[in-house]
């Protein structure tokens, strides 16, 4: 008998022993902070115990739509061209509410033929019909339509999930809210909303644009006038603050229109500080192709400057130095925190069409430690009878 008895008991302490380590793990101190810290990291407290942040985003699908439409343009383009197609103009009519719709106008009654015959078939996702004015009308089939926004509800959701698996958040909640159309639903248990917000919602939308004009202006009407009332057709004015002054006021710079390098070139990017006076930077590493575009740029155009452009805006303006390949680093006034928030979002792309905040609350852990409290209690209490 009490060989048995002995035997359960050391199967009782076993079967404890197994539980107290699924609970508290190995702590690193064996006192009571050391307990509670291996605690706090083996349970992980949802949304309403530990409080966080709770949103609801609306995915603008239409911006996807419109960035489909933009591509099938420039490829019409080379289409018409290559099969020596003459043609007027190309244009989205109501680029707003038709993001699908394209019209091909001045297309040569003699051409016509051959606009069918090797067009068509090309596009085959759009329905082409004939205008007046030797004018079409092309439009994206509405399953298309349907799939593009579909994937890009699709598509945001992975790039959020990607930023906010990288900030370190336990158990969060990133899924398709099935009450309203093409939005997301996320709870992020302990994370402060400001942050959180400014991570999921930027486009992260990086590029390397050379500088037309050398130039910094205080307005656009400035600049224009600097070049007679008019930009050379290869420019674009963009906003953005100049990094060398350190000033946060409003300035406009006078950029190419095309890009040198965007974040589709980027393989990967870390936050990190310059060795010479500790300032928190970012540093990007570029994919071959991206790499040897930007070596060629930046040898031939040694002296000049460039301006690094996120979500449309200048971020740094500085002047190239030496060529530049596959590496580069990004400066400009970060604290550990933005720097790190960058690196995530240009390490998980752009977003594949903009979102809108419907709705954002912060939960406070007050219910959840009332029922923590209430939960105790009542164990307590058990224990005792």
């Amino acid at each position: 008998m009490q060989k048995n008895l002995l035997g359960k008991t050391a199967f009782i302490v076993a079967i404890l022993v197994i539980f107290v380590y699924g609970i508290f793990g190995i702590p690193q101190k064996w006192n009571g902070e050391g307990l509670k810290e291996a605690l706090l990291e083996r349970i992980h407290l949802g949304l309403d115990l530990k409080g966080g942040t709770h949103l609801i985003l609306q995915v603008q699908v239409n911006d996807a739509v419109n960035a489909d439409s933009d591509i099938t343009i420039e490829r019409l383009k080379e289409s018409l061209n290559k099969n020596n197609i003459a043609f007027g103009e190309i244009y989205k009519p109501d680029p707003t509410n038709h993001p699908e719709q394209i019209v091909i106008k001045g297309i040569p009654p003699a051409a016509i033929g051959d606009f069918r015959n090797k067009i068509f078939p090309i596009y085959q996702q759009y329905d082409f019909n004939s205008a007046p004015e030797n004018t079409y009308l092309l439009s994206l089939k509405p399953a298309r339509v349907d799939e593009i926004k579909h994937q890009a509800v699709t598509q945001a959701i992975e790039t959020i999930r990607q930023r906010i698996d990288a900030l370190g958040v336990a158990e969060p909640l990133i899924e398709e809210h099935a009450l309203g159309s093409y939005q997301i639903l996320i709870q992020l248990p302990g994370v402060d909303p400001d942050r959180a917000i400014g991570i999921i919602s930027s486009q992260a939308m990086l590029e390397v644009r050379g500088a037309v004009d050398q130039q910094v202006y205080n307005s656009e009407e400035q600049a224009r006038a600097a070049h007679g009332g008019v930009l050379p057709p290869n420019a674009i004015l963009v906003h953005g603050s100049s990094i060398g002054t350190r000033e946060a006021k409003d300035e406009v710079y006078v950029l190419s229109r095309s890009s040198v390098i965007t974040g589709r070139d980027i393989r990967s990017a870390d936050p990190n500080t310059r060795g010479d006076t500790g300032a928190p930077t970012v540093d990007f590493h570029l994919f071959s192709d991206g790499g040897n575009r930007f070596g060629d740029f930046t040898r031939a155009h040694v002296g000049d400057h460039m301006a690094i452009v996120l979500d449309n805006r200048v971020i740094e303006f500085a002047t190239i130095k030496s060529e530049i390949n596959d590496d580069g680093m990004i400066e400009g006034g970060f604290t550990q925190d933005s720097a790190k928030d960058l690196s995530i979002k240009l390490k998980s792309g752009a977003l594949p069409a903009g979102i809108k905040i419907l709705e954002e609350s912060s939960v406070g852990p007050s219910l959840g430690i009332d029922s923590i409290r209430q939960g105790v209690t009542a164990a307590l209490q058990v224990c005792g009878n």
